[in-house]
């Protein structure tokens, strides 16, 4: 993969390099445990957090948002994520994925599949 590649690859995933930037300095201030569940978080997003640049680039920010107001505030982690944090996560993930690549991929399906029956704007032919 190509340097012009790779960067095309991380502004998909991450966004703007200077908000990235900023978001990891922002994480790293937090103590450690707040930064150790930021830091899983964010591994478990890079993989499974289906959103583009500009909305991951967001999430990330709200992300840090909310951790740094925890820890500010005392807050427990548990209290922050509760029992699940996949559901958690997978929650974030869905207030940010409108306009997200899977959303998008989702809505040709459904399209396709609707021209491939002959259905005109969801309405059977």
């Amino acid at each position: 993969m190509s340097d012009a590649e790779k960067s095309g690859f991380f502004a998909k995933v991450i966004g703007d390099k200077r908000r990235w930037r900023a978001y990891k300095a922002r994480t790293r201030q937090l103590p450690e445990n707040y930064r150790t569940a930021v830091d899983a978080i964010e591994r478990y997003l890079m993989f499974f957090g289906a959103v583009d640049g500009d909305s991951a680039a967001s999430l990330f920010e709200d992300v840090a948002d909310l951790f740094e107001r925890a820890a500010a505030d005392e807050t427990p982690i548990r209290d922050i994520v509760g029992e699940d944090p996949v559901e958690f996560v997978d929650a974030l993930v869905r207030n940010y994925s409108q306009g997200g690549y899977v959303t998008r991929e989702r809505e040709r399906l459904v399209s396709g599949i609707a021209r491939a029956a002959g259905e005109d704007e969801g309405t059977p032919s």
